[in-house]
């Protein structure tokens, strides 16, 4: 039975519970009653004449002490992140010449993945043939697609093969994820004949890594089981409702949109569950952000208080309770740090192991020896790819594989080498990868563990110790710095270039390759260059 709490007089401690019902009988008794004649009860509240029954039930209705319905001041994590989108000056030279790389080799990334057919499938229109005028072009392809559909297939490409750059906090990430929403409406714009150029696409793209960035230096989502493309939906919610004119208030409604929006869980990133999911996961966030700040721009209400919200806010509902926490106010700070993927496409906590193994590799081949003269090899990392990667038994698919730390060390031990094409269904064929998998074991080196937060470091070490069948113990490897990290940027900016230039040449003959280069490779030039000539540089007919 539906009941309603009473509440006594403050001096009162206990409560009487009554029956809902109970209020609607007595309205029913008192109608039934002339006017005038009413119940003791009734009489000792001053109530008379017709009015009465309405009376009595709004007196009953109102011991009930419900929600308030004042509309509370916004959130504050909301404001300050529409104050920094709107009103924060970027003057880092260093933020702008990371971003002209991160958006250099972004587009590499996505350009790569249209060679695999399980992510060109997913791509192009909901309804085959379509087209939209002023649209968005994705590139290496020749579709022309609303920006919120855009989005999603820019995004998509850019995350397939987990090869773009990677930030790594208490909680996990890629912030060049955005540019498949950045790019997508700043495409659209530009074709509608606003005056965008690149700079504005890299400016957004620092700020959608510090929003991103930011949110993950203390907060850790994946620990309520939370995947971390949420921040990428509201990171890009929040610097396209910019590009696309909503002023500070409307940015607050957005953003508030993208904590309220349903998240997704990490569940298709993890044994038994992995699978293709996570190469799109980001794709789907940059198309939701889109389609959310265009609904606010057409009016639609935010959430003021959509994260502290007794009960029914982020904070209750999927953080435990807990508020935010902020390490430092926003800035340039994340892009400036930000770890791009050079040498290998592989999860990121693994990509010092995987350097290593290829050092062991060489010196397998000058001691004469391969892998299958290996007995064991043990894998000192930090406690973050403890809880991601380590995992043992059948490796299903692409997706599984490019997340199992085994699996990145294994490949390379035995064949010199990892490259997209390794976590294929033919290459993870060869029966003496999983024998070799069977013989890798990892263990959690505190070290690595505590640097790996260090503001001043933010290590990803790892190191390999190979024994083999013989008895003998080789020196260990051990890697604390990928080379795509700040502290080896000058050696890495080299092959990020070389990276780039092998992910375009499947796509276009050589004098466009050199076309390319020439314009983004001359920084001051290329931050001029209106966004919609950029897209078009990647078009294909």
């Amino acid at each position: 039975m539906l009941s309603r709490v009473v509440r006594s007089s403050p001096s009162v401690a206990a409560r009487r519970v009554q029956p809902a019902s109970t209020a609607f009988s007595t309205l029913r008794t008192l109608s039934a009653r002339p006017a005038g004649r009413l119940p003791v009860s009734a009489n000792r509240l001053s109530i008379s004449g017709a009015s009465a029954p309405h009376t009595i039930f709004a007196r009953a209705m109102s011991a009930h002490h419900g929600e308030s319905t004042v509309r509370p001041e916004a959130d504050k994590v909301l404001q300050d992140i529409a104050d920094y989108v709107h009103d924060y000056k970027i003057d880092s030279p260093l933020a702008f010449e990371t971003a002209r790389l991160c958006l250099i080799d972004t587009i590499g990334c996505g350009l790569e993945a249209l060679r695999f057919p399980e992510c060109t499938k997913l791509l192009g229109p909901v309804v085959e043939g379509t087209t939209v005028p002023n649209g968005t072009r994705v590139p290496g392809t020749n579709y022309v697609l609303d920006p919120i559909r855009g989005a999603f297939n820019i995004g998509t490409i850019i995350r397939w093969l987990d090869f773009n750059d990677c930030w790594l906090a208490a909680e996990w990430g890629h912030p060049s994820d955005n540019l498949g929403a950045i790019l997508a409406v700043a495409d659209h714009l530009a074709r509608q004949g606003q005056p965008l150029k690149v700079h504005d696409i890299l400016e957004a793209m620092i700020k959608a890594h510090e929003i991103q960035g930011g949110l993950a230096l203390l907060n850790s989502y994946n620990r309520v089981g939370l995947d971390h493309v949420v921040l990428v939906k509201v990171a890009s919610t929040a610097v396209v409702s910019k590009l696309l004119g909503l002023n500070r208030e409307q940015t607050v409604d957005a953003v508030s949109q993208a904590w309220v929006d349903g998240q997704s869980l990490r569940t298709y990133r993890h044994a038994p569950n992995t699978g293709p999911r996570k190469s799109w996961a980001a794709g789907d966030a940059c198309s939701r952000a889109v389609n959310l700040a265009l609904l606010v721009k057409k009016g639609e209400k935010g959430l003021p208080s959509v994260l502290t919200a007794k009960t029914w806010g982020f904070y209750d509902v999927l953080f435990k309770g807990k508020p935010f926490e902020f390490q430092r106010p926003y800035g340039s700070y994340i892009m400036e740090n930000v770890l791009f993927k050079i040498s290998f496409p592989a999860e990121f906590h693994a990509q010092t192991a995987v350097e290593a193994a290829h050092i062991v590799h060489n010196k397998l081949k000058e001691l004469g020896k391969t892998a299958e003269d290996i007995k064991s090899v043990r894998i000192r990392t930090q406690e973050a790819a403890m809880r991601i990667i380590d995992k043992q038994g059948p490796l299903d698919n692409f997706a599984d594989r490019d997340h199992a730390i085994n699996y990145m060390v294994a490949y390379p031990l035995i064949f010199g080498e990892l490259t997209s094409e390794s976590y294929t269904d033919a290459a993870a064929a060869d029966p003496r990868i999983d024998a070799l998998r069977a013989k890798i074991y990892c263990v959690e080196e505190n070290k690595f563990s505590v640097e790996y937060h260090d503001p001043e470091r933010r290590s990803i070490g790892n190191a390999l110790l190979v024994e083999l069948n013989d008895g003998t113990v080789l020196d260990e490897v051990e890697i604390e710095y990928p080379v795509g990290h700040k502290r080896r940027r000058a050696e890495g900016t080299p092959l990020l270039m070389a990276k780039f230039q092998n992910h375009i040449a499947p796509h276009f003959d050589a004098a466009h390759q050199k076309k390319i280069l020439a314009i983004v490779t001359n920084a001051e030039e290329f931050s001029k260059l209106p966004v919609d000539k950029f897209s078009d540089l990647f078009v294909k007919a």
